[in-house]
């Protein structure tokens, strides 16, 4: 007798496996025998992941939550206990993270004499050119906004850096509040004169000086913090009779989308902290403290501002393109020959990109028919597609 598989323990919930994926990804992050820059790479990913999870899939969740649907998943789940499962997975999974940055990774690049620094380490000569840094580049374009009850709560942008501000005035027992954004005109990660591969980050450079620029105020606390939005379109197109407008109205109001994810240092004090949550309107399962850097997408780049240490790369990789299929071949008289098999990324994608770009400039071709996912802004392939409809062919 055949086995009905319609038990909610047959089956994982969608969202837990991502996790559980990204946890994947983490392993690599961990295993000491991948190079050690790529180690810090693979770091990075695990929280450039997590964030457009949350943006996207987390968000969805929210929204179902937020009209009342109460429908649960093959797994027997609802989009309520999802929500709360997904976050107390992701806490574990944040330990983790920071886990591995502190007690080894950070440790094992200051043995290589690769340094990401705070003020306190620095010497007088980087101390002064952190000054000037701040003074001459970043203060002309810092603008810190006041919280108090004759202004509103500023708008924080989805996954920006900000510090939350506690202020006292010199001759006030009172405490006031303000939030500053942290300036991503700048590299974040900045090189200090006085070794070859000593760090700061931009972030502790403004909150270093951050009392400079409130004058007649004592800072009490700063801390820094960003949010996670609703980043999702939600665009009906049976519905739209103008489907790019619709989709030009979602991206400008999923900009202002609800927060499903805050993260916050966690030397914050009770008092900014409360603050913050209060007025963010964000779930406390889902308010993040972070034992280290917030962010750490920054370790996606800091290999590239790393001079030397090959040695702490994956060896270069030289991928194999076949003559036949090379621009200095006509590559139909190819095919039609024998067929060709790629294995990606050990054949070269430039088979590919070539075979569109003949493709686009042979008058024989009426037409080409693709599905793309996910192009970089300067594909050649679309600049190909383009030559090709600009000739007049299906696209």
């Amino acid at each position: 007798m055949a086995k009905k598989f319609s038990k909610n323990a047959y089956f994982r919930n969608r969202e837990l496996s991502w996790i559980d994926f990204n946890g994947r990804v983490l392993e690599e992050a961990r295993d000491a025998d991948n190079p050690l820059l790529e180690r810090i790479n693979f770091l990075g990913i695990t929280q450039s992941n997590v964030d457009e999870f949350f943006m996207v899939r987390v968000a969805s969740l929210n929204k179902l939550v937020s009209v009342g649907i109460t429908d649960t998943d093959p797994s027997g789940m609802t989009p309520k206990e999802q929500i709360d499962a997904i976050n107390e997975a992701e806490h574990e999974m944040v330990d983790r993270r920071y886990s591995t940055l502190n007690r080894s990774l950070l440790p094992l690049l200051e043995k290589e004499d690769i340094f990401l620094l705070k003020p306190a380490d620095l010497t007088e000569d980087q101390q002064e050119f952190i000054r000037n840094y701040f003074e001459d580049e970043l203060y002309p374009v810092l603008t810190p906004m006041a919280d108090d009850s004759s202004r509103p709560f500023p708008f924080i942008s989805n996954n920006s850096l900000n510090l939350a501000i506690m202020l006292k005035k010199q001759d006030d027992n009172g405490n006031l509040f303000a939030t500053l954004r942290i300036p991503d005109v700048f590299p974040r990660i900045v090189r200090v004169p006085g070794g070859n591969n000593e760090f700061i980050l931009l972030e502790d450079i403004v909150k270093e000086y951050t009392e400079q620029l409130f004058t007649g105020y004592k800072v009490e606390e700063a801390a820094v913090f960003r949010v996670i939005r609703d980043m999702d379109l939600d665009v009906a197109e049976k519905d739209s009779s103008d489907l790019l407008r619709a989709v030009q109205n979602q991206l400008k109001e999923r900009e202002h989308g609800g927060v499903v994810r805050l993260e916050i240092e966690d030397s914050i004090g009770d008092v900014l902290k409360k603050r913050l949550i209060k007025t963010l309107k964000v779930d406390k399962k889902a308010v993040y403290l972070i034992n280290g850097p917030v962010d750490l997408t920054f370790l996606k780049k800091l290999p590239r501002f790393v001079t030397g240490h090959d040695d702490l790369r994956y060896a270069p990789f030289r991928k194999h393109l076949d003559p036949a299929l090379s621009m200095k071949q006509n590559i139909f008289d190819s095919i039609r020959n024998s067929d060709y098999l790629l294995q990606h990324p050990y054949d070269s994608f430039d088979a590919v990109t070539n075979f569109i770009h003949q493709a686009a400039t042979d008058p024989d071709v009426l037409g080409i028919k693709m599905t793309l996912y996910r192009v970089s802004g300067n594909s050649p392939i679309i600049k190909y597609l383009g030559m090709a409809a600009e000739a007049g062919k299906q696209v």
